[in-house]
């Protein structure tokens, strides 16, 4: 399917989607936002798709909402923006079995930092910046920051972000575990296909397990996580992907597994 606003490259076991918009820093309006979730549906129905890797065009990752469409008269309202395009990409990643991999190729301001955060494992390259910019025309974080960012990094890290509007670099939010990994710019890109796709070569539905467990672990008890680990365990154990694993251990050989 071609779209307008983002690429879509389909690769043997995994998908990249690039925000496409780079005259305007990839910053979303209704039709990006759109086009990101109907590729986003696309690949976590695909059988044959078993990563998901998100990026950016141009010199941005993502500048956050377009302000054109924002202001625009007779526009759509911000609680109808949210509505439209950053709570459902928020919903579709948190619950899309399939690992979600973003890789920050440039500025993320706004809403585009916060979409870095909503995606499972995020790598940046060392020129990237995040930044909390809402504060800097008077609005508060959406798109899931309030409630990842501190997180990630603890309340008083998160607040300073959020009320300051400072700029972290790609290694600070490293080292303050806002991301996992910062990687020179020359290679990044690669970089972050080449983890995507071994992600996507690994026993894909325990990795969605993992999600589930963590996503749990946010409002479980230990009783209740120690219960949901003993379940999935007992899932996973009765997997193709974990069987095929003991057989290549024995027979010393790579395993290959299949998302089952």
């Amino acid at each position: 399917m071609d779209y307008k606003n983002i690429l879509v490259e389909k690769k043997n076991s995994y998908v990249i989607i690039s925000l496409n918009r780079p005259d305007v820093l990839n910053s979303f309006n209704y039709e990006m936002a759109d086009d990101f979730l109907s590729a986003f549906r696309n690949a976590v129905e695909d059988k044959h798709v078993r990563a998901i890797l998100i990026t950016g065009s141009g010199r941005a990752f993502c500048a956050g909402q377009d302000l054109e469409e924002a202001t625009r008269k007779n526009g759509p309202s911000i609680d109808e923006i949210i509505d439209h395009t950053y709570n459902p990409i928020c919903i579709q990643i948190s619950n899309s079995t399939k690992p979600v991999v973003c890789y920050v190729n440039g500025v993320a301001a706004g809403a585009g930092a916060n979409l870095a955060l909503a995606c499972d494992i995020t790598l940046a390259a060392k020129t990237a910046k995040f930044i909390q910019s809402f504060i800097n025309i008077g609005l508060v974080p959406d798109t899931g920051g309030s409630f990842n960012l501190p997180r990630a990094i603890g309340k008083q890290k998160a607040a300073a972000l959020m009320m300051s509007g400072d700029k972290v670099s790609a290694e600070d939010a490293e080292r303050m575990g806002m991301i996992y990994k910062c990687v020179d710019d020359a290679d990044g890109l690669q970089e972050a296909v080449n983890f995507t796709e071994r992600i996507s070569l690994m026993p894909t539905q325990s990795i969605g397990y993992i999600k589930h467990m963590l996503k749990a672990s946010e409002s479980n008890n230990l009783q209740q996580q120690l219960d949901l680990e003993k379940e999935l365990q007992k899932k996973a154990a009765a997997s193709y992907d974990h069987q095929e694993g003991i057989n290549a251990f024995f027979e010393k050989r790579k395993p290959v597994y299949k998302g089952k």
